[in-house]
């Protein structure tokens, strides 16, 4: 029996995917870098900026290009960020069933409570775990067992959601059960083969998984 789910956030339960590849579009762009299609970025997508920024510029210090992501990113966040569909319908219902919620995400905690509180999300999260709560992100198992550890729950009874690859190698990681969403950009059959103990193809799958 599930007792608890993390989630993702980006491209999980918020759709930030324009707002975040308009973003790596600008930084590129103002440090005349040369720029790259979407189709050669979504691989990248749920690691750190960092990693992608690093990708995508063949750059080992990103600093410069990290503030340019940022400052766009903080500019645009509101106009180019939606919600996913029953997403919030879903979180209510399982709160009020008992289970504990929590979000793990390669986001910074400030982007990632400014998400969270414009979509009232906020409200159901028992943990935030962000990339700077943790020395090693996804895809590695510490912020999945940061969270698990945090809510004082079983790993066997956690189910983590999320959109990319990283998220079900953390999740297997660390023990828990991994559900895709096939609604990732990267597409349901990129996630199948990371092994996904599910796959759900709307929000409020998880209240039929979850019985």
């Amino acid at each position: 029996m599930i007792e608890c789910v993390l989630f993702d956030l980006d491209g999980t339960i918020v759709n930030t995917n324009e707002l975040i590849l308009s973003s790596f579009m600008h930084a590129l762009q103002e440090n005349n870098l040369p720029l790259m299609t979407r189709e050669e970025m979504i691989p990248h997508m749920g690691t750190t900026l960092h990693q992608q920024l690093s990708a995508f510029s063949g750059l080992i210090d990103t600093a410069v290009l990290e503030r340019s992501y940022r400052s766009y990113n903080n500019t645009h966040h509101d106009e180019l960020v939606a919600a996913f569909p029953h997403v919030n319908e879903t979180m209510q219902q399982l709160q009020q069933r008992g289970i504990r919620m929590g979000i793990v995400t390669t986001k910074i905690r400030p982007s990632t409570m400014k998400t969270l509180e414009m979509f009232d999300m906020l409200q159901y999260m028992d943990t935030i775990v962000t990339v700077n709560d943790v020395t090693h992100p996804k895809p590695h198992p510490e912020p999945v067992l940061t969270a698990v550890q945090a809510l004082g729950v079983r790993p066997e009874r956690t189910l983590m959601v999320g959109d990319s690859p990283v998220d079900i190698q953390s999740a297997k990681a660390a023990g828990v059960l991994a559900a895709g969403v096939a609604w990732s950009l990267k597409g349901e059959e990129t996630l199948r083969q990371y092994g996904p103990d599910f796959i759900i193809h709307d929000m409020t799958d998880l209240l039929e998984m979850l019985g």
